[in-house]
C-alpha cells in the first residue's frame, strides 16, 4: 500500500513558505491506518521495546493503535495540567519560544524500553522531550517511529544517530 496516497498537502498553511502535510485522509482509511499502524508495531517490536509512548496529540492517534497491535503499553505524554497525578515535565526551546510537555511520574519503570511514536518529526523537538523524560525516569529509548519524516530538517539528520528510527515516508518541506 503506498502511504503517500493518503497524505494530503497543502502549501503555505498554516503560513507562507509552509508544506503541511495532512494525515487526516490517512486515519480515515481504515486499511490505511491499519498498514501505518501495522508497519510501526513491527517496528516497535523489531527493537525490543515493551511500551509505547506517543505525544499529545497526533501521537495519540498512532500510538495508541501501535500499542494494541504490538501488544504493549500506551503512554500519553501531554500538554500542562491535563494529567491527573504526579507529573515529570520538559520545557524545551521552539522556533519562536517554548513548549512544556509532561508525563506521569509512574508510567515509565527503570529498564523499560520504550519506542515513541509519532505522525510527523520535522526538527525534533518533542521526540528529543519525550525522550529526555523517558530516560530521567530510568527507561531506554529503543527507537522512534513516525508515519512523515520531513528530510533535510535537523531532526531527522540527528535521529537515526540517537536512536533507531523508522519513518514510514520521507517528504520535503519545501513550497512546489
Amino acid at each position: 500500500m503506498n502511504l503517500n496516497d493518503y497524505i494530503a498537502v497543502i502549501d503555505n498553511y498554516p503560513k507562507k513558505g509552509i508544506s503541511f502535510k495532512d494525515i487526516t485522509p490517512l486515519v480515515k482509511d481504515p486499511d490505511a491506518f491499519a498498514d501505518a499502524c501495522s508497519q510501526l508495531a513491527e517496528f516497535a517490536k523489531s527493537v525490543g521495546a515493551n511500551i509505547i509512548v506517543g505525544p499529545e496529540a497526533r501521537g495519540f492517534i498512532f500510538g495508541a493503535p501501535t500499542a494494541i497491535m504490538a501488544h504493549m503499553g500506551f503512554v500519553p505524554v501531554r500538554k500542562p495540567n491535563k494529567l491527573p497525578r504526579e507529573v515529570i515535565t520538559y520545557t524545551y526551546q521552539l522556533e519562536y519560544g517554548t513548549d512544556t510537555l509532561c508525563m506521569h511520574r509512574d508510567a515509565i519503570k527503570k529498564g523499560d524500553k520504550v519506542v515513541i511514536i509519532d505522525d510527523l518529526v520535522a526538527v525534533g523537538g518533542t521526540i528529543n522531550a519525550v525522550a529526555h523524560m523517558v530516560e530521567e525516569l530510568g527507561g531506554e529509548v529503543a527507537g522512534v517511529g513516525c508515519v512523515i519524516a520531513l528530510e533535510g530538517l535537523s531532526g531527522i539528520k540527528e535521529l537515526p544517530e540517537k536512536y533507531p528510527f523508522k519513518a514510514l515516508l520521507t517528504l520535503t518541506d519545501e513550497v512546489k
